[in-house]
């Protein structure tokens, strides 16, 4: 038997001091592997690390083989994480990618340290414990090769996959050292050292996503295609109106249709994030479970449910709007605004802003399967969850598993956009495999998703502000208007009180109404910055054009001198990046170029989820309102680009959801139920009208690197509408841009 030692580096909790130590373990296997250890004194609770901790979270196995496996460990999808990840470890080891094989992770938060995506955190959060993982594995190889040669470890490097002498050019394979690295002693925490940027092979390049054969050919990969032996398919149906309760269903008509083996009726915690009350369908096949749905006939007690009315909620939210200025609901104020306005020396301006409901609208609709153990308490489930960690939360707290008694298998997920934070589709999976002893999937359809999504808020957004005459912006007033529900201010209805240009004008001030309303609302791509980057950049350009300042010029002028919002802090504003990518934007993008009549170019700034991104759009507008988005010139500053290939698509993907979006999209309610179901009525962007052409320029900046998920949406909507205002003088402020008339 072959046996070689298993190299096992710390996962650090906050506790132990920051010259914790790796501990090696022998085992069974041919080659060594980088994995994480806990000490047993205390394995109960996992938290951040401190910034002076390690805490090495990727796995690295070299094979004696020549072989290089890396574990990504963070959920898929779509953004690219199970690829850009293990790039950086492979990188800081000194490994040739085509050696490297990606092997997705099991959740174990207690091994890998946090596995969670979302909010664009996984890059940020990672890059350094992915470094410290390869770099930990270079210097074991590296002390392999010195005893080889009786050297000083000082003499070699990594590259292509073999440790190389620096002096001699003699080299060793990884396969050559992995039995020998396995027998080194583990490097203590302050020894290992990052490879600077010059030396960087693969991070910053293009890397197809790993995954990219399966997903082209079809293979099963998502959770809407596992298929395990004897399983049942199930579909959920819950009140149209949220917060409907469930009296009776014809249980026995549809337990006699073709396939169906059960049908009953689930009570539910009155949680729209974990589980209403519904009527459950379980078939032989997905197919059988919908057919028997098309005869279910369901009575719904409705006197709780939502009755929302979109048009009465925009109508209250206007009203507000409309009102004198919200003392009690003012987050932030600084100068004299009322005075400002009032003056003789300046120009005031007004706008109010209308944005709707939104839909996550996903490819791959809500699914999760499950297998229950009835006498161990027990479950399995294969769920595309981005947070794992809520879906056990919420399984222990609607069923009272306990998170030990819970085996849950990350599935790549057919996007998210924030939708699967929320874990209704997971509860309701586990809540109907309780009743069998085989797994049971269950499949949403199209219309679930549309109408049981946790949407977008809708809102407004009420502007005052003053220009001098001298052309600058001296004050102005922000107004944010939008839905609580059940009394609780939602995810998108988010205003900070740091929000540009609060820092940058002498006179300001903020506030936030809320209106009840009973539609479950929820984290949207980019959220709170998706409506808010098309309100104020939309306004800052109205007070442009009353100023008679280019826009461009206004922007950087507004910006001031360079300086973080919060002095150091990766999570605020800082106004020499932002200056950077609106110049370069202005520049790729040719701004202030001649343009033919019925042509215009509109520029917004955004900075969100601690990205900097400046675009620019070029549209035509012709007589019958047809808008053409010829040309989108993004620039951004994120950091050092880990996936050259991964972020452009990010950016192209952000600019084609934003087209999407303003084109026409909107959610609407009457009597608290959503009348949109399908793509016939909620229509996103058809192949025929993205032939956009979209430029994206990198600033490849010195700073921590930063996600990229969701900044490049916010600037898109402002620099669109900007653009048609530029082409036909016609100012949108509501979307779509068909309440304006308007047609993308």
């Amino acid at each position: 038997m072959n046996t070689t030692r298993k190299i096992e580096t710390a996962s650090f909790l906050a506790a132990m001091n920051r010259r914790c130590f790796l501990k090696a373990s022998t085992m069974a296997g041919a080659g060594f592997s980088l994995a994480s250890f806990i000490p047993a004194a205390n394995t109960q609770e996992i938290r951040e690390p401190a910034s002076d901790q390690l805490e090495l979270n990727a796995f690295v196995e070299i094979g004696v083989d020549g072989a290089i496996s890396i574990y990504a460990h963070c959920p898929e999808k779509g953004q690219g994480i199970k690829t850009s990840l293990p790039m950086i470890v492979a990188d800081e080891l000194g490994a040739d990618w085509n050696d490297v094989t990606v092997i997705r992770a099991p959740f174990n938060e207690a091994r890998y340290g946090q596995q969670r995506a979302g909010g664009s955190t996984s890059t940020p959060r990672e890059f350094d414990p992915m470094r410290r993982a390869g770099a930990a594995a270079r210097s074991m190889l590296i002390a392999a090769a010195a005893q080889r040669l009786s050297v000083d470890t000082s003499f070699f490097y990594t590259e292509n996959s073999r440790v190389i002498h620096r002096n001699t050019g003699e080299s060793f394979t990884f396969a050559e050292l992995a039995l020998d690295a396995a027998m080194q002693p583990l490097p203590d925490v302050d020894t290992l050292v990052f490879k600077p940027r010059s030396e960087y092979k693969i991070i910053g390049t293009r890397v197809h996503d790993v995954d990219i054969e399966t997903i082209a050919t079809g293979r099963p990969l998502y959770g809407s295609d596992l298929n395990l032996p004897g399983m049942l398919y199930a579909v959920y149906e819950k009140c149209p109106a949220t917060y409907g309760r469930v009296v009776s269903a014809n249980l026995d008509q549809i337990k006699a249709m073709p396939g169906v083996v059960d049908a009953f009726l689930v009570t539910g915690n009155d949680n729209v994030g974990e589980l209403l009350d519904g009527v459950a369908i379980v078939a032989r096949s997905t197919w059988q479970a919908f057919k028997a749905r098309q005869q279910l006939e369901v009575q719904w007690d409705t006197s709780l449910a939502s009755k929302d009315d979109d048009r009465e909620l925009f109508a209250r939210m206007q009203a507000i709007a409309a009102a004198p200025w919200p003392m009690d609901n003012q987050i932030a104020e600084s100068g004299d605004v009322e005075t400002t306005f009032d003056s003789d020396l300046t120009t005031t301006v007004t706008g109010t802003y209308q944005f709707p409901y939104l839909s996550h609208a996903v490819m791959e609709p809500m699914n999760c399967t499950a297998q229950y153990h009835a006498d161990t308490n027990r479950v399995e489930i294969w769920a595309p969850t981005r947070q794992p960690q809520i879906t056990v939360s919420s399984l222990g707290n609607v069923f009272g598993i306990p998170a030990e008694n819970i085996t849950l298998h990350m599935m790549r997920m057919g996007g998210s956009f924030g939708r699967r934070r929320f874990q209704d589709y997971s509860c309701e999976a586990v809540a109907i495999a309780r009743r069998f002893t085989v797994p049971v999937k269950l499949q949403w359809t199209r219309e679930d998703d549309m109408m049981h999504d946790q949407y977008r808020p809708g809102g407004v957004y009420a502007f005052r502000g003053a220009v001098s005459r001298e052309g600058r912006v001296v004050a102005m007033q922000t107004h944010l208007i939008g839905p609580s529900v059940r009394g609780v201010a939602t995810a998108g209805t988010r205003l900070g009180a740091d929000e540009f240009p609060a820092l940058n004008i002498d006179h300001y001030r903020a506030a936030i109404s809320l209106v009840d309303s009973n539609t479950p609302t929820g984290s949207w791509r980019a959220p709170g910055s998706n409506a808010t980057g098309w309100a104020v950049q939309s306004f800052i350009h109205e007070l442009a054009v009353a100023a008679g300042r280019d826009p461009v010029e206004l922007l950087i002028e507004m910006m001031g001198e360079p300086r973080w919002f919060q002095e150091g802090s990766m999570g605020s504003l800082n106004t020499g990046r932002a200056v950077d990518v609106i110049k370069l934007a202005a520049e790729k993008s040719g701004w202030g170029k001649p343009l033919t009549p019925g042509h215009g170019m509109g520029i917004a700034f955004h900075f969100s989820h601690n990205g900097h991104v400046a675009e620019v759009a070029e549209v035509s507008v012709d007589a019958n309102n047809k808008v053409t988005i010829h040309k989108v010139t993004a620039a951004v500053d994120i950091g050092p680009v880990i996936n050259l290939s991964g972020a452009e698509k990010q950016v192209q993907g952000a600019v084609l959801d934003g087209i999407s979006s303003l084109a026409g999209l909107e959610i609407t309610m009457r009597d608290g139920v959503v009348q949109q179901d399908n793509f016939h009525q909620y229509n996103l962007l058809r192949m025929k009208h993205a032939g956009t052409e979209i430029d994206a320029h990198f600033i490849q900046s010195d700073f921590h690197p930063t996600g990229l998920g969701e900044p490049a949406l916010p600037p898109l909507m402002p620099a669109v509408c900007n653009a048609i205002y530029a082409a036909t003088g016609k100012r949108v402020r509501e979307l779509p841009v068909t309440r304006e008339g308007f047609f993308v």
